[in-house]
């Protein structure tokens, strides 16, 4: 559901660069193995809850709903179709990280 900036290449080595609001996101390259189960993706959500009913109703694995950490970080798992590990993050708004004075 990202929106797509740019996309380069061709074949399997095509890539993508996708919008992330304030950043982008790129994918490319491949490889002959799969990637370390050790990798995963962690990307900042406003809203872990409605991530969570969008990318159901997508289809998408999720490995773990969303869930309140002892850290007071709100963390959901899902995978990529390649079994990649992606943690999607909400930050709630009396969390300290949501408020860092003079940054």
């Amino acid at each position: 559901g990202l929106a797509v900036h740019r996309e380069f290449g061709t074949g399997p080595e095509r890539g993508t660069v996708y919008f992330l609001g304030g950043g982008f996101l790129e994918v490319s390259g491949r490889g002959e193995v799969p990637p370390s189960p050790a990798l995963r993706l962690w990307l900042q959500v406003a809203d872990a809850a409605a991530a969570h009913e969008e990318l159901t109703a997508a289809g998408v694995e999720v490995l773990r709903p969303p869930v309140k950490e002892p850290w007071g970080l709100i963390e959901m798992w899902i995978a990529d179709p390649d079994g990649t590990e992606i943690v999607l993050v909400e930050i709630p708004a009396d969390h300290p990280l949501r408020h860092r004075p003079g940054i």
